[in-house]
């Protein structure tokens, strides 16, 4: 009788190892699955213009290019710097923004000034 006490409590306490390795298990899992967590491309679009609106002051208009590097993410972002009448004159700039791979700005800088209205001279590509 004690013989099966015995055997009934150590599978019970078997069971309640388990159940608790298994949660502890799934903990971990959620949390490495949190830590890895890398944002879409347009959560990165998103923090971009975001992050260089708070640092310049200057209300991004467009993106005009991005792409994923080794290092993370870089942009080229497009703003109103000085707004004029008529619109066409609005002064805009270009800047080049860097972001690391989980969104967030390393560096940007201005890599060119244009009036709103007239063609790139470039032939439209950098």
């Amino acid at each position: 009788m004690s013989n099966t006490e015995n055997t009934s409590q150590s599978q019970s306490s078997r069971e309640s190892r388990h159940s608790h390795d298994s949660r502890e298990t799934q903990k971990n899992t959620d949390k490495h699955a949190a830590d890895d967590h890398r944002p879409s491309p347009m959560e990165v679009l998103r923090q971009a213009r975001a992050q260089l609106a708070e640092l310049t002051g200057l209300t991004p208009d467009s993106v005009s290019s991005f792409e994923q590097t080794e290092d993370g993410w870089s942009l080229e972002v497009e703003v109103l710097e000085l707004a004029r009448v008529p619109d066409t004159m609005s002064l805009m700039a270009s800047y080049q923004v860097e972001l690391d791979p989980d969104g967030e700005l390393t560096g940007y800088r201005r890599v060119r000034r244009y009036e709103r209205g007239r063609a790139d001279p470039r032939g439209g590509g950098r």
